[in-house]
């Protein structure tokens, strides 16, 4: 039982992961309508700087934390000004295509600069090692983005569905014309939301390096990933990846875990069966348009 448990628990703690990796990709695909598959980059960007700041410029991990955000979600508006913004009524296959390229060069320009080996980022002494509760090992980091990943799902899914922005950005959406002649501006909407989106892939990347490692070919090992938990949840809300990367996080650990051999296989599997019992995802619907 304690084997279950601790494994629920490092289950959720990826889950949560997984959601921050992937939550600006289901904003902008969505909530904006644009397949960007260079999410991942954005996220290894968070990564790197978070790895510098600490590792080789001796800050503290929990200053460094925002400033991955802060550098992913500006390099996400300065692309999407200069470059995503011409292709946002262009075809999904056109997105898809520029976007892949973005990646490619993002992972040989690191590859260039970084060299291609695999790095981590120092944690401080009290984010190491675990403690348990009754028999069950709870580590510190686990815990630690269990509650950050927490309080970031409350907080976007509030900003979403409460406030006025959130209003304004499903109505450039789902009719950008209207939305104009209402007094919204629906570039500077749309500008702020890829950053934001852009940012929260740059935290991400910055909690998982310790995890899952950092390497130029981070975007194109976890791009699937990403793309599973926004396909299993649905684009069309918050709820639907958040749900979906807490049971593919669970999954996929209990499967590596109990199945060491078909492991790998296991989230696959839960994708395809959710898939066939709910094509548009667990809380998708039918796009209108």
């Amino acid at each position: 039982m304690t084997a279950i448990l601790t494994n629920l628990f490092d289950g959720v703690a990826y889950g949560m992961l997984l959601f921050v990796l992937a939550c600006g990709l289901a904003v902008t695909l969505g909530l904006m309508n644009f397949v960007n598959l260079a999410h991942g980059a954005f996220a290894m960007a968070g990564g790197y700087v978070c790895m510098v700041l600490v590792n080789r410029m001796g800050w503290p991990f929990f200053a460094a934390l925002p400033l991955a955000f802060v550098s992913s979600a500006a390099i996400g508006i300065l692309l999407e000004r200069t470059l995503y913004r011409h292709l946002y009524a262009r075809s999904h296959l056109d997105q898809v295509l520029f976007t892949i390229g973005l990646t490619f060069m993002s992972v040989a320009a690191v590859d260039y600069i970084q060299g291609s080996s695999r790095v981590f980022i120092n944690l401080p002494a009290a984010l190491q090692g675990q403690f348990d509760v009754f028999g069950v090992g709870i580590g510190r980091y686990r815990l630690m983005i269990i509650v950050i990943c927490g309080l970031l799902t409350i907080g976007l899914q509030m900003v979403l569905a409460k406030t006025r922005f959130g209003s304004r950005l499903r109505a450039a959406v789902d009719d950008p014309r209207a939305a104009s002649g209402l007094g919204i501006n629906v570039p500077q909407v749309f500008a702020f939301t890829f950053a934001f989106g852009c940012g929260l892939a740059g935290l991400g990347g910055a909690l998982s390096a310790e995890i899952l490692g950092l390497d130029p070919y981070f975007p194109l090992k976890f791009m699937i990933y990403f793309l599973i938990v926004v396909t299993v949840g649905g684009s069309s809300s918050i709820t639907g990846p958040f749900l979906a990367s807490l049971l593919l996080g669970i999954g996929d650990v209990a499967g590596k875990y109990y199945v060491p051999k078909m492991g790998p296989f296991v989230i696959y599997t839960m994708m395809i069966v959710i898939l066939i019992w709910r094509p548009n995802g667990l809380f998708g619907r039918t796009a209108a348009r």
